[in-house]
């Protein structure tokens, strides 16, 4: 039990609550475990309940008629994901899978509706990260729809500098779910972070990005 209340206490969603509102959040909580590869919940499905990532990652994403994939987010400890529902009361409107072995936290939607009635900071606290996952779904639109590939690149490197705090950033995914994100080819990946490097933009090794010019990445990000 103690940590699982570590693992609230840490997610955006529940920051700054009393330790008592955190152990009622802990004994709804129901830990579950998926391998990698395993469906945690597909489109479509009743959004029974919201879940947090307790270790590993866990992937977001929709596929078109085609079979095609877009990933729209990846999730690593401390994160939420499939809380739209719990609002709602309607059916997930994405799927999502772990991309690693994972443990994540789930809170059924009637236990979770029925603390909130009682603490209305819970409300807020997840409105503000409604209101940030809402900000970062416009972010993606406009990138997808409006931006070449670099500059889309170039702008996820700039929010990594951001979420990290540092210049030298370690890339959260491996280039095949990067590419996913970006909606391109792990091979274009590749090309664009090579021209990054002939260009002085950064140093790379591995996963690990040293942002040498971010200047010169906030211009690539802005124009192309």
């Amino acid at each position: 039990m103690i940590k699982i209340s570590h693992i609230i206490g840490h997610t955006p969603l529940f920051q700054g609550l009393e330790t008592a509102y955190l152990d009622k959040l802990a004994s709804i909580a129901e830990p579950k475990s998926y391998t990698r590869g395993e469906i945690i919940f597909s489109e479509g499905e009743p959004g029974n309940g919201f879940y947090i990532v307790g270790s590993g990652k866990v992937k977001v994403f929709k596929l078109s008629f085609a079979g095609k994939e877009q990933i729209l987010h990846i999730y690593g400890p401390g994160k939420p994901f499939g809380e739209v529902p719990v609002f709602t009361g309607k059916h997930f409107p994405a799927s999502a899978m772990a991309i690693a072995n994972s443990t994540v936290l789930f809170f059924p939607r009637d236990a979770f509706i029925t603390l909130i009635t009682q603490n209305p900071s819970l409300s807020l606290n997840m409105l503000a990260v409604l209101s940030m996952r809402l900000r970062q779904f416009t972010v993606m639109v406009e990138n997808l729809s409006l931006k070449d590939v670099p500059a889309r690149l170039a702008s996820y490197l700039l929010v990594l500098s951001d979420e990290q705090t540092r210049e030298k950033v370690t890339l959260p995914v491996s280039k095949n779910q990067l590419a996913g994100l970006m909606g391109t080819t792990p091979e274009t990946v590749s090309r664009i972070f090579t021209r990054f490097v002939t260009d002085g933009l950064i140093e790379m090794e591995r996963n690990v990005i040293t942002l040498i010019h971010t200047e010169g990445l906030a211009e690539v990000a802005e124009s192309g």
